[in-house]
């Protein structure tokens, strides 16, 4: 179990659809920690498995006082209003910008012994469900910027020290 290395901006498994997972042996068991590890250093809140290079259906937190991971998610409902909130991302290190994200978010999924297991919360914590659940949807905050935003992001990667680094 180990804090793992965050891929970023430009490398093609954030662009992709993650599998679910199927098997629950030892090795998700293994993902679930260390995508824990990796949620926990300071300055952070959640991972997603595409993050660390894992292209399956899995992300852990570690925000408001709250740790965890869910396998396989899914956002089962959102509610309150739909606000533009400053959201950053461990995959484009060092940029905020306003994206839309709803007040209160729920995510069904399992645990590691595929059990059920439900996550729900309001502001932050909402948001991190969210977000998460897109980038094992192959999206990565960015992509959802209206365009004016999405065109001055793309400009501030390109210019930023760590793109096409990886």
């Amino acid at each position: 179990m180990a804090e793992r290395e965050i891929r970023l901006w430009g490398d093609p498994v954030l662009r992709s659809p993650c599998a679910p997972v199927t098997t629950f042996d030892e090795s998700i068991e293994t993902l679930a920690q260390d995508l824990l590890d990796t949620a926990r250093p300071s300055g952070r809140a959640a991972v997603a498995a595409p993050q660390i290079g894992v292209g399956l259906r899995a992300f852990a937190y570690d925000l408001d006082g709250r740790s965890g991971y869910v396998i396989n998610p899914e956002i089962v409902e959102v509610g309150g209003e739909l606000r533009d909130i400053d959201e950053g991302c461990l995959s484009v290190p060092g940029l905020f910008f306003p994206t839309p994200r709803y007040e209160f978010a729920r995510v069904r999924g399992v645990d590691a012994a595929n059990n059920p297991i439900e996550v729900s919360g309001t502001e932050v914590f909402a948001q991190m469900l969210q977000h998460e659940v897109a980038h094992l949807d192959g999206q990565v905050y960015i992509q959802t910027l209206p365009k004016e935003t999405r065109r001055t992001a793309m400009k501030e990667i390109r210019a930023a020290a760590w793109f096409l680094k990886n």
